[in-house]
């Protein structure tokens, strides 16, 4: 290691990247995310010091030039492949996007603690830890009402379900959850979906659109 920074300042980079990381973690992991507490922390650590060493670790190559620049392109492209992982399908919608974007932040607070901008990585922490807690209770407060069950009755047809679906999203309607059952004496399709409605939006309105599409035989609307 280089004469450039002291043992004692690596050990407290590494420190302060474990403890930045695991704070955005903490968020994550209260909300059950597939990449939580443990996986903030490593990603920030891991970061911290490749960055270092990026920096100080090959400076006795005098002979060789070095761009510090480089290993820390290669965290922020190679976090890309992590961040994919926590993004999944579920019904309808795709949900661990916020997961995978924590991370890439992370990834970045990592490098900032190693090439020791110790300030940027710490107000990063602080705005991405108050996006994560406030505006999250922010949006479901004043932007989306608690989740909703859509009970619709329809003829069992193909492209029913869709053509449900669409209707929903034009008014910017999101689906959590679908589950359907089929009574072959009645050949009819009874769908039960798990909403997320933005509060501007009437129940009365989806109610009555959704009553209008062809084969649709009941539509009940409830908690």
């Amino acid at each position: 290691m280089s004469t450039g920074i002291t043992q004692v300042e690596v050990v407290w980079r590494l420190a302060l990247a474990c403890l930045l990381g695991g704070l955005i973690g903490l968020e994550r992991e209260s909300h059950r995310r597939p990449a939580g507490f443990r996986t903030h922390i490593l990603v920030s650590v891991g970061s911290c010091l490749v960055m270092i060493l990026s920096i100080h670790g090959f400076s006795e190559f005098t002979t060789v030039t070095r761009d510090p620049a480089r290993l820390a392109a290669q965290v922020v492209s190679g976090i890309g492949f992590l961040g994919a992982g926590t993004i999944f399908r579920e019904g309808l919608t795709v949900k661990g996007l916020t997961t995978a974007a924590s991370l890439w932040v992370v990834a970045g607070i990592g490098l900032a603690v190693g090439s020791g901008a110790y300030l940027a990585a710490t107000v990063t922490t602080a705005m991405v830890v108050a996006v994560l807690i406030v505006l999250d209770r922010v949006e479901k407060n004043l932007i989306y009402t608690k989740q909703n069950t859509l009970f619709v009755a329809a003829s069992d047809k193909p492209g029913q379900l869709g053509a449900v679906a669409t209707t929903l999203g034009r008014f910017g309607v999101s689906i959590k959850g679908v589950d359907m059952e089929f009574v072959e004496q009645d050949n009819e399709a009874r769908i039960h979906l798990s909403l997320e409605v933005p509060s501007n939006v009437p129940r009365e309105k989806l109610i009555e659109e959704i009553s209008h599409l062809p084969g649709v035989h009941e539509v009940k609307y409830g908690h």
